[in-house]
């Protein structure tokens, strides 16, 4: 049957070309349990930076070459946030610019049988309708710290206020969802029902059942990640809306309370998200992730304590870790936790502890240069020069990457230190990395986004002279509401539209799909969910990137500019 769910990741592979309604949100749960167990780098031994003869300086030369691509960052970081807006569950609001959208899940959570519950609004994670609350946080997330960290950038290109919009219509809704001090409202939709359909969001005649955590039914996880989200975002509208913020910084401290207080894998709690976003790597790593966000919104030492005191029974010292994602945190961790060490905002009992967790992620930063001295410590590199970590939406690992190696350059930057490598001790030594470099990989992997690759394909939608027009997405692929108000059925969208060898009628400007394989393969079809599909944690990161860039871009033309004119 069309639209059916592979009910097992490994069973994915097989049936990619066939036409199915599944599509980004099914994640690979095997394939991240053997990456991160291949990881455990931490019990095993200890890696050092290879040599600066590992990376001989024609690769290093080759890498900067790649980031002279003249791109107009502006312009897509005015199309990554229209994105958001065509992702919208709810009522759309008269300011909405994604006019082929229409309001859609206005009832959502209020036929519960359990009780009745306001649950309208929030993010479609991808090209379906399910409001997967976990991959929703961490977009959220990500957003707010493109703002934390380029929000000026934000603002010079005129675009703080749409960045703000997105950011609200996400923590708005996780305000409804979070009805008591231990209850949250984690996913809205049921995603096996929701398969069988190519529908509207418009005409959804699907299952709206919401489901729930709270201290029978634990979810550290998702609660986590939605403390960190809570509390960025509090950041982020500190000056512009204290009251909201303040508003944020509440729920974002119950929360954390109840994700540490009532452990327990979300997945445990409702089955249903199992097939979809299993949270593979535990809760461990959220706990760690929310503590530092809230210590960075409040300051409080108590919660910097919690990161050290828990470092290596939650594997936060421990992990060596390659990948960063709506599931996978420690990378994170351990560069936010870097942060602190590079910029001297510790304790002095912090800091051996503090030394280790910046150790860890010289060892992420290093596996996505290729310069840790044992090859499956490293992240393997297309043809192209693009991060690879699995076939399923690569590119949410290449923007999340990408922005993880920025924020970290800028650390190192601040601070006048190099990478000492994966794995190894501090200090500035023959062998190390500048943050020159690390920046230079994360722009390289931008620009690979936006068309700097073998095929000349931008992976951001609507960007550029050539980008994929077969967007696996619902909304997109069928005639928009405003033109034809008649319904659509479950299966009639299957038959008229999915299927249809044309362009999407409606450009999903902004998305970053999952774009192409470990050979810089793509092929633009409607069916191949696992390289067409967007989600929002795609293009979340790169916010603040396109933000960074186009400051860089301009500074850069200004240099030019003036050195011409000597």
């Amino acid at each position: 049957m069309r639209g059916q769910l592979p009910r097992r990741a490994h069973a994915k592979e097989k049936e990619a070309s066939q036409p199915s309604g599944v599509g980004c949100s099914r994640r690979r749960a095997m394939s991240i349990i053997s990456g991160l167990l291949s990881r455990r780098v931490g019990l095993v031994l200890v890696l050092v930076l290879a040599a600066v003869a590992a990376a001989p300086a024609s690769v290093l030369a080759a890498e900067r070459t790649k980031t002279k691509a003249h791109h107009d960052y502006e312009d897509a970081l005015q199309k990554s946030l229209l994105y958001f807006e065509a992702q919208r569950s709810g009522r759309l609001p008269h300011s909405q610019r994604v006019t082929w959208r229409h309001h859609s899940g206005l009832t959502d959570g209020m036929f519960d049988h359990r009780r009745q519950v306001d649950l309208v609004g929030g993010y479609y994670d991808a090209g379906d309708h399910v409001k997967f609350g976990l991959p929703m946080a961490f977009t959220v997330t990500m957003l707010s710290w493109s703002l934390i960290e380029y929000g000026d950038d934000v603002a010079a290109a005129g675009e703080l206020g749409h960045a703000l919009e997105a950011i609200k219509w996400g923590t708005d809704y996780f305000i409804k969802a979070h009805t008591s001090p231990d209850e949250l409202w984690a996913e809205v939709g049921d995603g096996d029902t929701d398969h069988y359909c190519w529908q509207r969001p418009e005409d959804m005649t699907t299952s709206r059942q919401a489901y729930k955590v709270d201290r029978e039914h634990p979810g550290s996880d998702v609660a986590g990640e939605t403390a960190a989200a809570m509390a960025a975002a509090s950041m982020v509208f500190r000056k512009t809306n204290p009251h909201y913020a303040s508003l944020l910084l509440h729920h974002a401290l119950q929360l954390f309370e109840f994700a540490d207080k009532y452990r327990g894998k979300y997945d445990s709690s409702i089955a249903e998200v199992k097939s979809y976003y299993a949270s593979v790597s535990g809760y461990h790593d959220e706990l760690l992730w929310a503590a530092l966000w809230l210590h960075r919104a409040t300051g409080k030492a108590e919660y910097l304590d919690y990161v050290v005191e828990n470092a290596h029974e939650f594997g936060g010292t421990g992990w060596a870790i390659t990948e960063f994602s709506w599931d996978v945190k420690y990378a994170g961790v351990q560069i936010l936790a870097a942060r602190l060490l590079l910029r001297g905002e510790h304790a002095a009992h912090h800091r051996s502890t503090l030394e280790q967790y910046k150790a860890k992620a010289e060892h992420y930063v290093c596996a996505c240069l290729g310069r840790n001295t044992a090859d499956d410590a490293n992240v393997e590199r297309s043809p192209g020069g693009m991060l690879y970590i699995r076939q399923w939406n690569n590119m949410q690992y290449v923007t999340s990457a990408a922005f993880l190696l920025s924020a970290y350059s800028d650390y190192l930057a601040e601070a006048q230190v190099q990478c000492a490598g994966g794995g190894g001790g501090g200090g500035d030594d023959e062998a190390g990395v500048s943050a020159e470099e690390v920046l230079a990989l994360a722009r390289a992997q931008v620009d690979y986004v936006l068309g700097s690759n073998p095929r000349g394909v931008s992976y951001l939608v609507g960007y550029g002279p050539k980008y994929p027009n077969r967007v696996h997405h619902r909304a997109a692929s069928i005639v928009p509401y405003k033109h034809s108000k008649e319904f659509i059925g479950c299966t009639q969208g299957f038959d008229h539209w999915f299927g249809r060898r044309s362009s999407n009628p409606n450009v999903l400007v902004g998305a970053i799909v999952g774009g192409p394989d470990r050979w810089d393969r793509f092929r633009d079809n409607r069916d191949n969910y696992m390289q067409t599909e967007a989600c929002t944690y795609n293009t979340a990161p790169m916010v603040g990137m396109f933000a960074k860039l186009h400051r860089l871009a301009r500074q850069e033309r200004e240099q030019a500019s003036a050195a011409a004119d000597v």
